[in-house]
């Protein structure tokens, strides 16, 4: 059922800023655009004119690790107003959704909790107050969101959802390539797969650290008849996620659950997905997932991650620039998972090595659907990742 045909409201409706905090909200946008976008390239610029020759004429050699070129670069000036920008640019785009959710809130669980008791769409809900959180997502507000992903304030609580949603949304217009569409990771993903795989007709689909689903949905524009799951250890954004699939007219199966412990049957499902989930975790807690991963896979399944690229396949200016959230984003295990080699990361988890792949795919919002077949064949590539493209890894089982 398409969202036009469902009679289930928005959630989103609810989340009314004022005149004031909608400009608010948009001279953030407006701010960090011009630190990912225009300081990113002047920054560029600065470390090639300035701090590698530096760094040349002190060590008789380029700069050879992103850590190298974070040490070249720690005393420019422009850099360090750069982390500025974009640290306080990231912490405001959360503070400033605070009052217009805080303002509607019993609006939004009474109508989060009407929705999950009638279920329209056939969807579910299954919550465990009894899960422990890990300590790795309770440590510290990860991306600098107040509460993190997991914190919950009241009975049916749904602000964190609403919170990481909206201000996930004030940071849709500092990236041209997502402005459009919040779901576009899933959506370049499953229109991917279906170029790539054309004869590929999962039943079982399984996104792991949904949050609230929103990278989820667009597979079943692609895929409608497969039955949908995701998991994810919030509650409120789960509450969140599934309030906004029902008012979508998709049928999803929301369940809170340890990714390192999921307990679904083997060979559960054809695909399993996530977006930008790994990089958030403990090396140790990837292995197992990946495990599971392989475990669940049915024979002619597909994993497909959306992460960022590892260190190995990046230039050590660039490593330096995805670094960055690791020392000022509160996301302290990003360098280490980018440090991994991802083929032996899934061939630890039991797969093949010959099924494994990594690629990045375009952003379907922006690259012209006429070349996409230039691009298969190898003939044009993606646009890199974050400047119009989306890397994965996963693999393709027999």
């Amino acid at each position: 059922m398409a969202a036009s045909e469902t009679s289930v409201p928005d959630i989103d409706d609810l989340y009314q800023p004022t005149h004031d905090e909608r400009s608010r909200h948009d001279f953030i946008s407006v701010l960090r655009n011009f630190a990912k976008r225009d300081m990113r390239d002047e920054m560029e610029h600065r470390f090639e004119s300035t701090a590698r020759p530096a760094f040349e004429s002190e060590h008789g050699r380029a700069p050879e690790t992103g850590r190298e070129v974070a040490a070249a670069m720690s005393g420019d000036l422009y850099y360090r107003f750069y982390s500025s920008i974009r640290y306080n640019s990231q912490e405001m785009m959360y503070l400033h959704t605070m009052d217009p959710v805080e303002r509607k809130l019993p609006e939004m669980i009474e109508m989060a909790r009407r929705i999950a008791e009638e279920r329209p769409t056939g969807g579910s809900l299954e919550l465990n107050p009894d899960m422990e959180i890990p300590r790795y997502v309770t440590a510290l507000d990860i991306h600098l969101a107040p509460g993190c992903f997991h914190s919950e304030y009241v009975e049916d609580d749904v602000a964190q959802g609403m919170l990481l949603a909206q201000g996930g949304g004030v940071a849709f217009g500092a990236n041209v390539h997502r402005m459009r569409d919040a779901g576009g990771v899933g959506r370049s993903i499953g229109y991917y797969l279906t170029q790539k795989y054309p004869d590929f007709r999962p039943e079982r689909i399984l996104d792991i650290g949904t949050q609230s689903g929103k990278n989820l949905l667009p597979y079943l524009d692609f895929y409608p008849d497969a039955e949908a799951h995701a998991v994810d250890v919030g509650p409120a954004t789960l509450r969140y996620g599934h309030a906004k699939a029902e008012h979508a007219g998709k049928a999803v199966h929301f369940r809170q659950m340890n990714a390192e412990h999921l307990d679904y049957p083997d060979q559960h499902f054809d695909l399993i997905v996530s977006s930008f989930f790994f990089h958030e975790l403990p090396v140790t807690a990837t292995k197992k997932i990946l495990a599971h991963c392989r475990r669940l896979l049915r024979p002619g399944g597909i994993m497909a991650h959306m992460e960022l690229p590892p260190q190995n396949q990046c230039d050590p200016y660039l490593n330096f620039y995805w670094d960055w959230d690791t020392r000022n984003n509160n996301e302290p295990f990003y360098e280490k998972f980018r440090s991994q080699d991802f083929f032996d990361l899934m061939t630890e988890a039991g797969f093949e090595r010959e099924s494994c792949f990594t690629t990045t795919v375009p952003d379907v919002g922006t690259f012209d659907k006429e070349l996409y077949p230039a691009f298969l064949s190898g003939e044009v590539e993606a646009p890199l990742h974050g400047r119009g493209g989306w890397f994965i890894f996963g693999a393709k089982i027999d």
